[in-house]
């Protein structure tokens, strides 16, 4: 079917990397580039042979225009699928809009010196990418990604309009360890450490960091805290479901997971200002990062599940409605499969499956789109089976 450049080697790019080899029959060549190329090549000697899908592997500087530029006019990939970090979403797209190469990533743009997330860097490439006859498909993880799908599907199926959506991430998996992060410990703990925000009438109400907390009991799971966060997807949920009132996004967390962050604050090592150390400049969360376990490490250990999910209430025949879709996903299985835990999985899975939507024209556009913008049935159907199987309620509890 076709040709696919990833770019990055992560716990997701790991995840997304297998999936696309089980999947030869549309990945029939991929090449895995990262800064670290013997992270590349250890992980393609693992996968060869496993399947059909040819593998490739490559060094390059994912911040660097021409040095991707060049790569992917060497490989002439289809679709180049974006696993790097979201500092450098805005670098590989350009590279994607010099060479008409279509792209995909699963989380939005941020500038490394601000722990902002906004999709107004990569919106601004709309006009660009549909003169150049190129889609962008942006954010196709799971949250953002899968849960976007989850309110089109709604939308399509099951409502005349949604007026009210709560996107809840459970992840009820035990590590071991007193406090570590389950993806990048920079982007997570600026994530979890930023304002608050959710959508109300047309515009953002900000909160403080973990100000607002609900108890919400997950099915397979049980009772868990879990607190209010800004998340990327409600700014483009917000503009393409019509009839929206109110989006909340809500994470759980553990209480030592909660009282370690408030130490770290408080002294100053989840700073992404530059500080001084003997005669060197370092950012006190970067050097956090790297005496912290690598999230990599976490999958043999991991025990328990995820829950991911939407809790949609509308109206449906001019009668309210309510309605639940949402994932269960278990760590020990994840990493018996693919070698990496649940967080990654989910993420991954619905990396490969976007750069499938493209690949097999199942999507086409010339501009740059948000997941929730196209036809959510192929994709739907493609978490069934690929590994992260969709489960509904109809008299789901709902979050005050």
């Amino acid at each position: 079917m076709g040709k696919c450049l990833i770019i990055g080697c992560g716990g997701v790019a790991s995840v997304a990397i297998h999936k696309c080899v089980q999947n030869d029959e549309v990945f029939e060549e991929i090449m895995i580039a990262s800064r670290t190329k013997s992270k590349c090549d250890a992980l393609k000697d693992k996968l060869s042979g496993t399947s059909k899908t040819i593998i490739h592997t490559a060094q390059v500087d994912a911040d660097n225009v021409d040095e991707l530029i060049e790569l992917i006019n060497g490989f002439k990939p289809d679709v180049v699928l974006n696993l790097a970090l979201p500092y450098q979403d805005l670098t590989i797209m350009d590279a994607c809009l010099a060479t008409k190469t279509h792209y995909v990533d699963t989380a939005n743009y941020e500038p490394e010196d601000t722990a902002k997330f906004e999709y107004k860097w990569q919106w601004e490439y709309r006009d660009r990418f549909k003169e150049a006859g190129i889609c962008a498909l942006l954010g196709s993880g799971f949250d953002p990604g899968v849960t976007s799908v989850f309110s089109a599907y709604a939308l399509k199926h099951e409502f005349d309009e949604i007026n009210y959506i709560d996107i809840l991430d459970c992840n009820a998996g035990d590590h071991g360890y007193p406090f570590a992060t389950n993806f990048n410990p920079e982007i997570n703990i600026r994530e979890v450490s930023a304002k608050g925000s959710y959508w109300e009438d047309g515009h953002w109400v900000e909160t403080e960091p973990m100000e607002i907390k609900r108890v919400y009991d997950f099915p397979e799971i049980g009772k868990k805290d879990m607190y209010l966060l800004h998340h990327e997807e409600i700014e483009s949920l917000a503009l393409n479901i019509p009839g929206i009132k109110r989006i909340r996004f809500f994470m759980t967390f553990g209480e030592s997971y909660l009282r370690h962050l408030e130490c770290l604050e408080n002294v100053g090592m989840t700073s992404i200002e530059p500080i001084m150390y003997e005669g060197k400049e370092i950012v006190p969360l970067q050097f956090l990062k790297a005496v912290l376990p690598d999230p990599a490490s976490l999958g043999p250990r991991t025990v328990g599940k995820t829950n991911i999910g939407c809790i949609f209430i509308g109206k449906k025949d001019g009668k309210d409605k309510t309605y639940y879709l949402y994932n269960t996903c278990d760590h020990q299985e994840c990493y018996r499969e693919v070698g990496s835990q649940a967080v990654s999985y989910t993420t991954g899975v619905p990396a490969m499956i976007g750069a499938m939507m493209l690949m097999t024209g199942k999507w086409q556009g010339a501009g740059v789109f948000n997941i929730e913008e196209f036809d959510p049935d192929p994709f739907m159907d493609a978490l069934n089976k690929w590994g992260l199987p969709w489960k509904e309620s109809f008299n789901p509890d709902l979050v005050d």
